[in-house]
């Protein structure tokens, strides 16, 4: 209802009424507009049901919506649920066209609208966490690793005698997978262990490149956030490289948006080398259902930019639901909200790591020194080690008991573990290095963790350890004298 639909209502209630009435109205409005005026976040979240009615406007621009439309075609944002209808605010048509994800669409002005303002937001949350100097983004209806995926696929015809991507080892499966399922080799270059850290062996990554020549290397795969032992990878370093040898540079950010040491590294590599995307995770970072991931550039969007590039090799049209997931996010933190979501996770991870410390000291293991990852922490498992299987099943079992006790996201890592992904054996798998000298337990201090969330990680951390330490103290003869206690009549 606007002014003029108002002052009909001038018959049915006193003009003072209507004068407060208008007054809220236009409140509302103003917002509205100043959000698709400024295309930036809100200094300050603003009200859900101030985004519900912007959401419920931008879809009566749709088609499907309209009061008279009569749909000739397969695809008319036909809902067969009401439930379905409301999930999406009616918005069902989806983002872009057959031949480009963020391409706008005649008969869906208002999901249009709302996916472009989004990628604005998104891109203003990603300098607003420190990488300043990004220029565009596009956010893709895909995880990550789908997301890396689709990335390498549209290198490939900028470089297509390219066999190769250079890739320094993380055990991690989705990230591995999307060179493998894209059509490439991974050059798996190992980790240097320095102290209790794994760093990028920068010089394994030049003997690569030698060894097989720039020209048939699609890209360097590196990563931001990781599981600690494991650090960031050495981004400067390898952007100068990629910069000196015309080589593409792809960072895997997964969840590095919340951390400023992450944020500073992408930063700095593109200031002195080539860094040519980075892809970030929706969930990870902005707290949403899973599904999204947001791939970012130093370059300024034009007709023949990268992400440009990326948006048109994806094939067919787009779901809309990681753009309204993250535009309602975004809308209700604002940047007062997100900075101190920031604030509170980087509070958090001291406060988790002096606390693990003590558990540590505790039952005789020590929480390694691994400054250079901001998120990850680790706590080793070196007083569970007894011949080389029983060690394996003793962490294993730690890790099934804290499972069981509701500490989910936590990580043990035995010593020597075995892994193979798509023909490629990894030794050590979990470790990020064929052998790291200790087995552990790794945890994060995630973006949304509260204080009492990192008590409760502690606690059940001490009381699972003391309860597995307890049971292998006993001898094989308590435990077999027990046993026929209770089997007794």
């Amino acid at each position: 209802m606007d002014s003029s639909a108002l002052q009909l209502c001038s018959n049915l209630v006193p003009a003072s009424y209507l004068m407060l009435g208008d007054d809220a109205l236009k409140s509302v409005s103003n917002v509205i507009k100043d959000i698709l005026d400024h295309q930036k976040l809100p200094t300050d979240g603003i009200d859900e049901n101030l985004i519900e009615a912007l959401l419920t406007q931008l879809s009566w621009l749709d088609s499907n919506n309209s009061l008279s439309v009569c749909g000739a075609g397969e695809r008319e944002g036909r809902v067969f649920s009401k439930l379905v209808a409301r999930r999406h605010f009616h918005l069902a048509h989806g983002v872009g066209r057959s031949g480009d994800v963020t391409a706008v669409q005649p008969k869906a002005a208002g999901s249009s609208i709302m996916n472009q303002l989004c990628t604005k937001l998104m891109l203003h949350i990603i300098q607003e966490s420190g990488v300043r100097s990004a220029k565009s983004c596009i956010i893709v209806p895909m995880a990550t690793g789908m997301t890396l995926m689709l990335t390498f696929l549209t290198l490939r015809s900028l470089r297509p005698k390219a066999l190769y991507i250079i890739w320094p080892r993380i055990d991690q499966k989705s990230c591995f997978k999307s060179m493998i399922s894209a059509g490439f080799i991974p050059l798996i270059v190992e980790n240097k262990l320095e102290g209790d850290e794994l760093r990028t062996d920068v010089e394994g990554i030049k003997g690569e490149i030698e060894r097989v020549g720039a020209d048939a290397i699609l890209c360097i795969h590196t990563t931001t956030s990781c599981f600690a032992p494991r650090v960031p990878d050495r981004l400067e370093e390898i952007a100068k490289l990629c910069k000196e040898q015309h080589i593409p540079h792809i960072v895997n950010n997964a969840y590095g948006l919340q951390s400023s040491k992450c944020t500073h590294l992408l930063e700095q590599a593109a200031r002195v080398g080539r860094v040519d995307a980075f892809v970030q995770s929706c969930d990870k970072n902005l707290m949403v259902p899973v599904g999204g991931a947001i791939l970012a550039s130093f370059d300024k969007s034009t007709n023949d930019d990268f992400l440009t590039k990326i948006a048109a090799t994806y094939a067919g049209r787009a779901s809309a639901t990681p753009a309204i997931d993250l535009l309602i996010t975004a809308l209700e933190l604002g940047v007062n909200g997100w900075k101190d979501l920031l604030r509170k996770r980087k509070a958090n991870f001291i406060y988790l790591k002096e606390e693990l410390k003590k558990v540590a000291a505790k039952h005789g293991e020590q929480v390694l020194e691994t400054p250079h990852n901001p998120i990850s922490m680790v706590m080793t498992l070196s007083t569970l080690i007894g011949s080389n299987e029983d060690q394996k099943s003793r962490v294993t079992e730690l890790g099934s008991m804290l499972f069981t006790r509701k500490v989910s996201g936590a990580r043990v890592v035995p010593i020597g573990a075995k892994k193979t992904i798509e023909n490629f054996e990894f030794l050590g798998f979990g470790s990020h290095c064929n052998s790291y000298p200790h087995p552990y337990v790794t945890v994060a201090a995630a973006v949304g963790m509260t204080q009492g969330e990192c008590d409760v990680i502690v606690k059940r951390i001490d009381k699972s350890f003391a309860d597995l330490k307890k049971r292998l103290s006993r001898s094989p003869r308590d435990e077999t004298a027990e046993s026929s206690c209770k089997d007794a009549p």
